[in-house]
């Protein structure tokens, strides 16, 4: 049996906080479902399932939460979506 070592070892973490925000988009009575998940595709990198569930929530809620990321991230997205004419939102 060996005696127990005792080693000293240095660990270094490094904590980066990153705030978790959500890109929504709102219903409106303008853009047709196709519009909607073509973009979301296009934008989000959405597969075409997902665009379409996203999609029948926002008609039917009234809104949806489409992707999760950083403000960095997500702004560009809001931006190209806010440009084809769907209202959408980065959210905390």
């Amino acid at each position: 049996m060996q005696p127990f070592e005792e080693n000293d070892v240095e660990v270094l973490e490094e904590v980066v906080d990153t705030d978790l925000y959500s890109l929504v988009v709102f219903n409106d009575d303008i853009n047709t479902f196709d519009y909607v998940i073509e973009t979301l595709i296009d934008v989000c990198e959405h597969t075409p399932e997902q665009a379409e569930q996203c999609t029948i929530i926002i008609h039917y809620k009234g809104k949806c939460g489409v992707k999760n990321g950083s403000w960095e991230e997500l702004v560009p997205k809001r931006n190209e979506i806010c440009r084809r004419g769907i209202s959408a939102e980065v959210l905390k």
